[in-house]
């Protein structure tokens, strides 16, 4: 079976990360995705290193399952061969700054006008309109102005960005669900419409905890390391060899680890024996627990609390992450193959569906690789004529 996009038609214009990771997942899909690049040069992220037989693993990661046209966006006549694939497309999806596609001449009325049905998703770092709309912004500047650096990493220490590109593949994330709501809701009103995602506006919701909690006390959330802020055990303890992850803040959790550590006074401590009692004396419990939990290996407290009903799980390095043998299972890790790099391992997907599965089964194109086969398919332009535009540097 197909997957659940089957037939729907992308047209992107996204370049780097946020845009070409949503495209992504579209493709992931079902959906057939049209990658505009310049001719030439191409998306920046395919000189992003480490290199695969001189192939980008950067652009490998994020423009799988992809065709690839090259087109220069500035000439006169590239328009109408916009104009012509946006025609034929369900989506158009863009990740400039705010105003470039509109003076490029394919702003969101323009399109709108040869195809009133078009879901036009325009991603950005602050959103099309707002005091901020026309600052640049990538990855690392959402997430410091969205509030997530200042609660990541340890007291005391200097802000933390996280450990990938939340600021990006957040907003690639809500742009891909708003794009099939808008697709939803054009099943039954025939109208297409814009969709205008911030980068900004998604670091802010997904902080949504730490501001419910600011609103509700006033007080400054901070970074914890890798503690929850409400609940204890709840996070990350070393171990003789490692870290291990720890939920045990309920009731019946908490008793249950106190039985497997050999600590059953502890579930009756009027120190430990609560939550509350636990957070009022954190400080003190935080280092007997450190030294609990440093007597074993992360294996042994794995085997140890798994036979216990206690939640927990190692924290992998990316080695061991890709070595383990549930997410192999679930198919997290699929084989690809390149026309210049051969054989090559992909992440997969974690979007599964019974009846219509996705199916990764083409690596990131070359550059132009698709470019005679889309101009005649969606643009119905003939061999003459593809070969004018070719001449004249506009493909």
């Amino acid at each position: 079976m197909p997957g659940p996009l089957e037939g729907t038609k992308v047209l992107s214009f996204g370049r780097m990360l946020s845009g070409p990771y949503a495209a992504m997942l579209l493709a992931d899909l079902g959906a057939e995705v049209v990658k505009i690049e310049a001719p030439k040069i191409g998306d920046l992220a395919r000189f992003a290193g480490p290199f695969i037989e001189k192939v980008s693993s950067y652009f490998l990661s994020i423009n799988r399952g992809k065709k690839s046209m090259t087109l220069d966006l500035k000439r006169k006549r590239a328009r109408k061969v916009v104009f012509r694939l946006a025609k034929r497309a369900d989506i158009l999806l863009e990740n400039f700054r705010p105003g470039v596609m509109e003076r490029l001449g394919f702003g969101y009325e323009a399109i709108r006008r040869v195809n009133p049905g078009i879901i036009y998703a325009s991603l950005s770092g602050f959103g099309q309109e707002g005091p901020y709309a026309q600052r640049p912004a990538f990855d690392m500047i959402a997430q410091g102005m969205g509030g997530v650096m200042s609660i990541t990493g340890e007291p005391g220490r200097p802000p933390v960005r996280l450990g990938y590109s939340m600021g990006d593949i957040g907003a690639s994330l809500f742009t891909c669900v708003s794009i099939l709501a808008a697709l939803h809701e054009r099943e039954k009103s025939g109208r297409g419409q814009q969709i205008d995602v911030a980068m900004l506006d998604c670091q802010v919701a997904l902080c949504e905890n730490a501001c419910a909690r600011y609103f509700a006390t006033g007080e400054v959330p901070g970074p914890l390391g890798s503690r929850h802020p409400l609940f204890t055990p709840f996070q990350a303890f070393p171990t003789r060899d490692g870290y291990v992850v720890l939920v045990a803040q309920l009731p019946d959790d908490w008793k249950r680890f106190c039985e497997a550590a050999g600590r059953e006074e502890w579930a009756a401590d009027g120190k430990y024996g609560s939550l509350e009692a636990r957070l009022a004396n954190y400080d003190e419990f935080i280092e007997e627990m450190n030294a609990l939990m440093r007597t074993r290996t992360t294996a042994e407290w794995i085997e140890l609390l798994d036979a216990h009903r206690v939640m927990c799980g190692p924290v992998n390095r990316i080695d061991q992450v890709v070595r383990d043998p549930h997410i192999h299972a679930r198919g997290m890790f699929v084989d690809v193959e390149h026309p210049q790099a051969g054989g090559l391992k992909v992440v997969g997907t974690p979007m599964r569906f019974s009846e219509t599965p996705c199916r990764i089964e083409k690596a990131s194109p070359e550059l132009g690789e698709h470019t005679e086969e889309v101009l005649s398919a969606w643009a119905d332009l003939t061999e003459e004529e593809i070969e004018e535009l070719r001449e004249s540097g506009i493909v």
